[in-house]
């Protein structure tokens, strides 16, 4: 149904305003008036959600954060009391910009009898499908605020964790374009201001300053088509990485190194194990919530190695044993999963699986800036000391030759 955009006065007098789903124009007054509200003005909102194209073009996309402090307040409301409506009412007044706009449209649809899931459901791109799993099975249990309070934690823990990484690289990539600058300093005012020195010297040149003059020459001459390339090859990375076979490919090669394929296993178990304990333990079925969560993993190779797990367990059972020949998980997971199994507390062990491997996905990410920071220091003193050797080998050498 198309979506309408109102603006409208209760029966206080108090102006509002919202947007909610009509088969039509007449159909969303009488929804408006049957509210007891009357409108004053109301506009189908077209793909561009009621904004104008300029305004969501630059729009910035709803944060992480943003979501945590939502599903907080929302949780917090719940537990206190509050109904869902009514909280839903208070909270869009909390936001502002797109993220609005979606909590008017949710309240929206509550108020015409939707669920919250079903309404989280049609934005798929900032609720995910984990999050609208929890709530339908929060809302069909009775304990949304319990589900809510969940959600918040796994969405903190996933935000600290989006920033340990961010910060890990950060680093890395300074250095790099520190270092690319430099290079690109000396090739194009440096190196060409000491060439006609070289050439009057009418002597052979050491082989780095061959090199470094002949990169100097290639960068001056060629940097239209130098830079054309290199674009030309980011953007190539980037299509064949959109694909879903160079998508595989590259995952495939990040478990062939042993510090990525680490990364990428734990990851993989904390991804799983965390979730599928939540989907249980909210009275999710195993069947239903192994298939929402082989699709969250981010590797590909070990989604696929997760989908072959799942259609075993789902004909046999015996989680912790197909879980173990997919060569994902640790033994010592695979043993506190089949614990959990034999004790009946399998989404409780799976849980506490999750944040064992969350905390020592954390220690890993706090790490790498210690362990990359003289790696990148060695590589950007031998790239520019390079640079400085191949300059004054001739000076050296000219020097030489004088004093003698």
């Amino acid at each position: 149904m198309p979506l309408y955009q109102y603006e409208a006065f209760n029966r206080k007098g108090s102006k509002t305003s919202g947007t909610l789903d009509a088969s039509s124009l007449q159909a969303a007054k009488e929804v408006l008036r049957g509210q007891g509200l009357m409108p004053t003005k109301i506009a189908e909102v077209k793909s561009g959600g009621g904004t104008s194209f300029l305004a969501t073009l630059f729009e910035r996309p709803i944060q992480t954060k943003v979501k945590v402090l939502f599903t907080k307040q929302l949780a917090v409301l719940l537990r206190s009391g509050v109904p869902l409506l009514q909280a839903m009412e208070l909270l869009t007044e909390q936001f502002e910009g797109r993220f609005s706009r979606i909590l008017i449209s949710i309240k929206d649809g509550i108020k015409s009898g939707e669920s919250l899931a079903g309404e989280m459901g049609k934005h798929p791109r900032v609720f995910s499908n984990v999050y609208v799993q929890l709530v339908k099975a929060g809302e069909a249990s009775g304990k949304l605020d319990m589900i809510l309070e969940r959600l918040t934690s796994y969405l903190e823990r996933a935000e600290e964790m989006q920033k340990k990484i961010k910060k890990a690289m950060s680093y890395p990539i300074m250095m790099l374009s520190f270092v690319g600058l430099v290079v690109v300093g000396m090739l194009t005012f440096v190196v060409p201001a000491l060439k006609d020195m070289f050439s009057k010297m009418n002597k052979e040149l050491p082989g780095p300053t061959k090199f470094l003059i002949a990169a100097s020459n290639l960068f001056t001459n060629h940097y239209i088509l130098l830079f054309g390339s290199l674009l030309g090859a980011v953007t190539l990375f980037i299509y064949w990485k959109s694909t879903s076979a160079g998508k595989y490919q590259w995952d495939e090669l990040l478990l062939k190194f042993p510090m990525t394929a680490y990364f990428s296993r734990t990851k993989a178990v904390v991804q799983f194990s965390k979730t599928l304990g939540m989907l249980l333990e909210s009275g999710v079925n195993l069947s239903e919530a192994l298939d929402i969560v082989c699709n969250i993993v981010e590797n590909t190779v070990l989604v696929k190695r997760l989908q072959e797990a799942r259609d075993k367990i789902i004909k046999e059972g015996k989680i912790a044993r197909y879980l173990q020949e997919t060569k994902i998980f640790p033994k010592i997971a695979s043993y506190m999963i089949s614990t959990g199994e034999q004790s009946g507390k399998l989404g409780q062990m799976l849980v506490t699986v999750g944040d064992d491997y969350d905390l020592e996905l954390s220690e890993l990410a706090d790490g790498l800036t210690e362990k990359i920071t003289p790696i990148m220091t060695i590589v950007m003193g031998l790239i520019v000391g390079f640079i400085v050797i191949s300059i004054f080998l001739p000076i050296m050498s000219m020097s030489d030759i004088s004093g003698m």
